[in-house]
């Protein structure tokens, strides 16, 4: 395992000393709707991973956007809040992350949707990742570490800060990223039940006229023609659910060694406001900690 280790961090410097920085901008295309799903109680995969505090009083039920998050938080520091968050298909990440972009003002980064945009754009990484993609093969961490680190560079991430959404998955893309002195402040990793991500994902259903996403059980169609047109993607059974499962766990567990003083666990399977609210509070504390270093700088 160790030998492993050691190749893995060597194999990501050569690539991190290969990187050159860009000015090239890439627009992130706007995300389709996101479901809310109700808290549930039970459990039954968990990591070794300190929990987060007690979650705020102030958290309000039942809706997607809290009132607090209608006013923005603006930090004039020195050193911008860093954030990365990660969680398991249908663990209600990508929800969060709208909020938290809303109320911290972050520039929102998810390699998904920079891989996407570069190929659309025509750039050099695009065309690049593209033929990996065309001969049904991975993009390589190399490309994508450079998409990411040239998107970090760009100035609106550097003035208000980055959300790093679901990056790194491996343990030679964060090795690339600790080489390159990427690191985020916190690492948010949200925890649902195995259980409810897999009735989740199973009961996810889309309308391909408006793109929106409804649950059979929690966000039902408004009426039987909306209803009749919906699909149902072809690898959203239980059986391939949780060989996603399997290999997301994986990941997380190769990340723990590099980020184990700054990850926190968040426990998803409660309302989103309640989840938000425990992460409002820790990016709160983040925040206040950078200020305080430059208070006394």
């Amino acid at each position: 395992m160790a030998s492993s280790m050691a190749a893995a961090a060597a194999a990501a410097c050569a690539t991190a000393t290969a990187l050159s920085p860009s000015t090239a901008t890439v627009q992130r295309p706007y995300a389709q709707g996101r479901l809310v799903f109700p808290a549930a109680p039970s459990r039954s995969h968990s990591l070794r991973l300190r929990a987060a505090g007690r979650r705020s009083p102030r958290a309000t039920k039942n809706f997607l956007f809290p009132a607090a998050s209608s006013q923005v938080v603006v930090a004039a520091l020195a050193d911008p809040l860093k954030v990365m968050i990660s969680g398991a298909p249908a663990s209600g990440k990508g929800t969060q992350c709208e909020l938290i972009k809303t109320k911290f003002g972050l520039v929102h980064i998810s390699a998904g949707d920079l891989l996407r945009a570069e190929i659309a754009a025509g750039s050099e990484n695009g065309k690049q990742a593209k033929e990996f993609m065309e001969k049904g093969q991975l993009v390589p961490d190399e490309i994508v570490v450079n998409m990411v680190k040239e998107r970090l560079l760009q100035p609106d991430a550097q003035e208000n800060g980055w959300l790093l959404d679901g990056y790194p998955r491996s343990y030679s893309q964060a090795m690339a990223l600790e080489t390159l002195e990427i690191r985020p402040d916190i690492f948010i990793l949200l925890d649902v039940p195995d259980e409810l991500l897999v009735e989740r994902v199973v009961g996810r259903r889309l309308d391909p006229v408006t793109g929106k996403i409804y649950h059979l059980k929690y966000s039902p169609p408004e009426n039987e023609e909306i209803a009749s047109r919906l699909t149902h993607r072809f690898d959203d059974t239980e059986e391939k659910v949780k060989l996603r499962l399997q290999t997301y766990y994986q990941n997380i567990e190769s990340l723990l060694s590099t980020y184990e003083d700054i990850i926190v666990k968040v426990q998803g399977d409660r309302t989103v406001g309640d989840v938000f609210a425990e992460i409002e509070k820790l990016l709160g504390s983040s925040l206040d900690k950078k200020t305080e270093m430059v208070s006394s700088a």
